[in-house]
């Protein structure tokens, strides 16, 4: 598709020439427009020369200019209405050009075409409709049509707007994914950094447990974690006798009358015979047989 935007469209009947002022089959001369006979080089009966566009055949663009004037009696009655060069239209017809006669191989000298305007020339002629050779009054308005929407900047700028909207979209869900899949790897690794954690403080509850149950068994501590007794142990297994004797005393040395203890005619004390229950001394009479 052509880059340049159409200002005006339609569907003409259109024929071929070659006029290189050579007088060979027909030929009226060298292009009136001034430019050599080439190929691209069209001839018009009433479009300004210099005016450019292209013509669709079958699909197939065909730039051109228009640089001469023609067809003429053809052109009459609106029927033949562009003149394409010799060249051109055996290329579009699929065809050769004899460059000797000047003739398009294949016989048929007419093809329908759709044509485009695309900037008008600043030579001799009028813009708009064309109109039959030399017959100004007889504008051939069936000639131009509206031009077709893809060919407008409008359908072009919708179309790569589409285009443009449809890689974001793909980008956007290729980002989705990647973020997905990402957030997926990161709860993944957490996951596996939980679970050692998780497993030593299982271990760390065990062994404080078990400890605490180990402790609680030995008797307030007594052992040591290697099965030994440990300094509290001792202390503790030594200050028990003290406090049991220390009790034995207490209670059997309670006084026997309001003078225990006071030496008697012999001058014994704590040892002196006695009366009472407690008194220590009973206990040793009692030791000693009396």
């Amino acid at each position: 598709m052509s880059n340049d935007t159409p200002i005006q469209y339609g569907e003409v009947t259109a024929t071929y020439f070659w006029d290189d002022g050579s007088g060979i089959n027909g030929d009226t001369g060298a292009p009136a427009g001034g430019e050599p006979m080439q190929e691209g080089l069209f001839s018009s009966p009433s479009w300004p020369l210099g005016t450019k566009g292209f013509i669709v055949y079958e699909g197939e663009e065909h730039e051109f200019f228009i640089g001469d004037r023609g067809p003429g009696v053809p052109s009459h009655d609106c029927d033949v209405l562009l003149d394409i060069d010799g060249k051109t239209f055996a290329e579009m017809m699929g065809e050769s050009f004899d460059e000797q006669s000047l003739v398009v191989s294949g016989g048929n000298g007419h093809a329908e075409v759709e044509y485009f305007i695309t900037e008008w020339g600043d030579g001799h002629g009028e813009e708009g409709a064309p109109h039959p050779f030399q017959q100004p009054e007889n504008k051939c308005e069936n000639a131009v049509s509206d031009i077709p929407a893809e060919y407008l900047p409008q359908a072009e700028e919708d179309e790569e707007e589409e285009e443009a909207q449809a890689e974001e979209e793909t980008a956007e869900d290729a980002s989705e994914e990647d973020s997905d899949e990402a957030s997926a790897d990161a709860e993944e690794e957490q996951q596996q950094d939980e679970a050692p954690a998780a497993a030593e403080q299982d271990d760390s509850d065990t062994g404080v447990t078990a400890e605490t149950a180990a402790n609680d068994l030995s008797g307030f501590g007594l052992m040591s974690a290697e099965g030994t007794p440990s300094a509290a142990g001792l202390l503790t297994l030594a200050i028990i006798p003290a406090i049991l004797i220390a009790l034995f005393f207490a209670w059997t040395r309670r006084p026997a009358g309001a003078h225990a203890g006071a030496e008697d005619e012999s001058g014994n004390g704590l040892l002196a015979e006695s009366n009472g229950r407690h008194g220590i001394a009973s206990l040793i009479d009692k030791l000693r047989g009396k």
